[in-house]
């Protein structure tokens, strides 16, 4: 409804002082939306305007409601939309005095009014800041070095503006990354040139020349004092937890045919630096060719990690920690830290958390030194207890619980303030052997692999898209360095008169649908975009079938020959990836403290056992009468991730179930499952996900998703979904259930419908005796399915 229009100017003088004056709204098409003209409009709108700075939701969208009623009433009709009304309304009124008296947060010194003659418009406003220039670790952009308060040469054309990057971060507030301090400027980077034919052929490169890199190209270091400390440095940067012992004759050999040129003359690191230019180095001046009299180039020979080595009983002797691990990252060697106490996995507070501790954890789990030590939960908040806290390590420790540190209490640290790591890892080459095209961005498109022919030439290919899914995706996404998959996906074209046309139909999980055409192009149609970009037509790949853990889509099992039923081009597979994810973890100890056993009339179930939720011999039962066993407990789903879970399917896609009354978003939310010690299923049930919606949320967080008149549904970050124990479908059928020893397991997201950053915490377990008439459930944890 509104126009564009140049606001009208007033004078200086006419506004209250330290107050932004709410100017009457642009000229508007419907004259019955006039505009406020007396103090008490002008009043509901500077509350307006106060309610929006201080992110109020609930005094916002009440002052939205008042002055629609007061003032718009034929908007008022429209309050389900209020935030986008509040924006237009915040458009219209633009604030046309800026008679500031004091600086913001932090400031020093306070920048004193200024008085303007005069029409007062917004190309009038004052520039506090120029010359800005911080490191990044600042709390606020007032503390960082600049010209001073209120002193610049800037125009308004030179103004500046930043894009925030569209990533939930929940309780973050302080610096992301705490960096080294480096010597940038004549050591930038670090290599190992491999010499030996063997050291050539294999990834990762273990063993090699080092060679540093400055402005005037690669060069080697003298070997002069070289000790094994010196090549533990060298390692962590190249991925590797461990440095051993090398042949140095065969490099002599080599050494004395080569022309060597030798930046640095000697190196004296401690072993606990995390980048070679930390340490002192000794570098060479003048006839850089003579500097290493009777020496040759440093060599350093590495050990890999468990997942990087090439012998497989090498792989089972440097087996993986049990005590530590990475969760949320979207590759490997990144994530947030967690700890083993007793039986209990925890996190770390981050609290002194910095880069000799972190190298320690990368050097546990078989990476090498810490890239990156982050704090704030950067890799989304943990679950559950916090088991240390100011951890100070020395660098030399081969675990972190060698380390020193405080143990936590409940006052001390927060999920918030989670550390996490980025390690650095050996470098593969993985991305080079595939590639994702014909997308609308470099995240998104059908994916090609690299394949070898006999005679040795090189050729890109197709993946059948059959049976391809979420954990293939998450390979490609990873593979790529594109971050976690959103959905891994089957397109078609089917009902053409050619292979080129035709009606698009997308695979969601196990089901071929069609697209609807109303909103082509929008975010509901975004996951059926039909891709066609390249001339790569011959289908190379079929029958891969992933974990969601290999480090590249050749990893994986696939079909030694091609066997694609329908190998057109346009049968092949998709992917889109993101940078972020939710990730959903259920609450063990609710569902132990809320189990217990109800028999329930059969005249109660019906609306159940039309939705499938009890077992089959309910079929048999004499309806009305009689009754069934159900194991009752409650759900609840917290997620810790980094982007709000939603379901994939569009709201006109949603089923409705008249007997509840409700709509079911996905088909299969929840897998619940009785079983004997060897995995055997003796009674089972599911959850469809009735209604996704935020029940409770974190300090700070708001709930953005709610059921009730047919809303969006999800589950934002730092938020929970609770199913109680006393609503439908919520309870295993144990009415054919002899008394014993069982397992009760509950799988969140079971068929993958939606993609999530880890699941390895999709499943709960928990330890269970029945006698008959009553059950015990105990030692319930989160473990693998």
């Amino acid at each position: 409804v509104l126009e564009s229009a140049p606001p009208p100017s007033i004078p200086l003088s006419q506004c209250p002082a330290g107050i932004p004056v709410l100017l009457p709204p642009r000229p508007l098409q419907n004259p019955a939306l006039h505009p406020p003209s007396s103090a008490a409009d002008l009043s509901r709108s500077r509350s307006l305007l106060d309610a929006f700075h201080s992110s109020n939701k609930d005094r916002m969208k009440e002052f939205t409601q008042a002055l629609l009623r007061n003032r718009f009433p034929a908007l008022e009709a429209h309050m389900e939309h209020w935030p986008h009304i509040v924006l237009f309304l915040l458009n219209a009124w633009i604030p046309s005095c800026f008679s500031q008296t004091t600086a913001p947060a932090r400031s020093s010194p306070t920048p004193t009014q200024r008085a303007i003659d005069g029409p007062e418009t917004l190309k009038f406003r004052k520039i506090w800041l120029d010359n800005v220039q911080c490191s990044g670790s600042e709390r606020s952009v007032s503390v960082c070095k600049s010209r001073g308060w209120g002193n610049s040469d800037c125009t308004h054309d030179e103004d500046a503006g930043v894009i925030c990057k569209d990533e939930r971060l929940p309780g973050f507030v302080d610096s992301n990354i705490i960096e080294v301090q480096v010597d940038e400027n004549r050591v930038e980077e670090v290599r190992l040139r491999p010499v030996l034919l063997t050291a050539h052929k294999r990834m990762p490169i273990t063993e090699g020349v080092v060679e540093v890199r400055n402005k005037d190209g690669w060069a080697q270091i003298c070997d002069h004092g070289w000790t094994p400390k010196n090549s533990r440095v060298v390692c962590g940067m190249m991925g590797f937890p461990h440095e051993k012992k090398v042949n140095k004759n065969v490099y002599k050999l080599y050494s004395e045919r080569q022309k060597n040129h030798f930046l640095v003359h000697s190196v004296a690191c401690l072993g606990t630096e995390v980048h070679l230019a930390a340490c002192p180095l000794e570098f060479n001046y003048g006839n850089a060719t003579e500097s290493c009299s009777g020496g040759m180039p440093a060599v350093v020979s590495c050990v890999p990690g468990p997942l990087y080595t090439h012998s497989q009983s090498m792989r089972k002797k440097l087996k993986t920690p049990l005590t530590v691990r990475l969760k949320g990252g979207a590759k490997h060697g990144e994530g947030r830290v967690e700890v083993l106490k007793g039986s209990e996995w925890g996190t770390i507070c981050d609290d002194r958390w910095n880069l000799v501790s972190a190298s320690v954890v990368c050097r546990e789990m078989g990476f090498g030194s810490a890239k990156e030590a982050l704090t704030g939960a950067r890799m989304g908040q943990g679950l559950g207890p916090i088991h240390m806290n100011e951890v100070q390590c020395s660098g030399q420790e081969r675990s972190l619980w060698s380390c020193r540190y405080k143990n936590i209490t409940a006052e001390d640290c927060k999920h918030s303030e989670d550390s996490s790591v980025r390690c650095n890892v050996p470098y593969m080459g993985f991305e080079k052997t595939v590639r994702i095209s014909g997308g609308r961005t470099r995240y998104e498109g059908r994916v090609e692999v690299l394949q070898t022919e006999a005679n040795g030439t090189l050729r890109w290919g197709l993946v059948c898209g059959e049976s391809w899914g979420t954990p293939e995706a998450m390979v490609i996404c990873r593979q790529l360095g594109l971050g976690y998959a959103n959905h891994g996906l089957q397109v078609r074209l089917s009902g053409g008169r050619s292979v080129y046309e035709g009606r698009v139909e997308v695979r969601v999980g196990q089901r071929w649908g069609s697209v609807c055409s109303e909103g082509w192009g929008t975010t509901e149609a975004m996951e059926t975009w039909y891709w066609d970009g390249s001339n790569t037509t011959e289908m190379v790949m079929s029958g891969v079938k992933c974990t969601g853990e290999e480090m590249a889509l050749s990893q994986c099992q696939h079909h030694k020959n091609v066997q694609c039923q329908k190998a057109a081009a346009r049968f092949s597979a998709g992917v889109i990836c993101s940078e972020t994810a939710s990730d959903l973890v259920l609450n063990a100890p609710l569902v132990q403290q809320t189990s217990y056993i109800e028999d329930r009339p059969l005249h109660m179930l019906y609306c159940a056992a039309e939705e499938d939720c009890l077992s089959q011999s309910a079929t048999k039962a004499n309806w009305p009468y009689g009754h069934r066993r159900l194991l009752r407990f409650s759900s609840q789903i917290h997620n810790i991730g980094r982007a709000d879970f939603r379901p994939k399917a569009g709201r006109h896609s949603w089923v409705w179930h008249a007997c509840h009354g409700h709509y079911h978003s996905m088909d299969i939310f929840t897998h619940y499952d009785l079983m004997t010690s060897n995995g055997t299923k003796v009674a089972e049930g599911h959850k469809a996900s009735f209604c996704l919606e935020d029940t409770e949320c974190d300090e700070g967080v708001s709930k953005r998703y709610e059921c009730a008149n047919f809303g969006e549904q999800g589950i934002t970050v730092g938020c929970w979904d609770l199913y109680r124990h006393d609503i439908d479908c919520q309870w295993i059928d144990i009415t054919d259930v002899n008394p014993g020893n069982y397992i009760l397991q509950v799988v969140i997201n079971p068929n993958y419908e939606v993609a999530e950053s880890d699941f390895t915490n999709n499943a709960m377990k928990c330890n269970c005796k029945y006698d008959g008439h009553r059950i015990w459930v105990h030692n319930c944890h989160i473990g693998e399915t």
